[in-house]
């Protein structure tokens, strides 16, 4: 209770710079808990869907394995890897386009790498937000502490009565803010880190899923199989 006065009193006494500070926090900590819930749930869906790439290679034929991948894949992850891939090495599709005149092993090696490309980007998204929000906040909140003490200071200097008990109360109110930029800080550096991790084991097995099905789409064979 005493606590929530004191940065009531806080609050009141703050001038527009400090009230600012406290809505750039409360904003960069709105937008952050926002990335964090929807990459967390998308990050969820992707990991559930990579199981379906085994039963691609299950399937009896590649429209089949096609079909499998797409149901399962709900992010749109997996499956237009294998989608545009197959669409890339049907040599009657390149018909009248530029494509037609490339190699069909370069043409799938550039649909895959584009493709790998795609999603790489999508992955990424939000993750700088996540980094600059990490990154900042506390020094924005040690902002706010620091013309807090300094408003508090000129407060007192100007009342003329310069004692302890007049400083301590206004300095430790103004503290409030940089423990105020940890709290935005940390959970945007924890999800940050943890997407990272969801991102780098998508991509690995994108890399070895496209690896696999140039191989079968070039020689009609998957990698590591006669």
């Amino acid at each position: 209770m005493n606590q929530t006065l004191g940065f009531a009193h806080y609050w009141a006494q703050g001038d527009a710079i400090t009230h600012s500070v406290a809505y750039l926090l409360l904003l960069m900590s709105v937008v952050s808990w926002y990335y964090i819930f929807s990459k967390a749930w998308s990050s969820w869906r992707i990991r559930r869907s990579a199981g379906a790439l085994d039963g691609f290679w299950k399937a009896p034929t590649l429209n089949d394995a096609i079909s499998i991948v797409k149901n399962a894949d709900s992010e749109n992850v997996y499956a237009p890897l294998a989608a545009q891939s197959a669409q890339a090495a049907n040599v009657s599709s390149q018909t009248g386009s530029l494509n037609a005149n490339v190699d069909p092993s370069e043409l799938i090696t550039r649909t895959l790498r584009q493709e790998i490309n795609r999603v790489s980007s999508r992955l990424e998204s939000g993750l700088t937000l996540l980094a600059s929000v990490g990154s900042t906040a506390p020094f924005v909140g040690l902002f706010g502490t620091v013309w807090g003490i300094y408003h508090a200071l000129v407060a007192v200097s100007t009342a003329g009565t310069v004692q302890i008990d007049k400083v301590a109360g206004p300095v430790g109110e103004a503290l409030i803010m940089t423990a105020l930029g940890l709290v935005v800080a940390i959970p945007a550096v924890l999800a940050y880190n943890a997407f990272t991790r969801v991102n780098r084991v998508t991509l690995a097995e994108l890399d070895g899923f496209a690896h696999d099905l140039h191989a079968y789409l070039t020689t009609g064979a998957r990698v590591g199989k006669q």
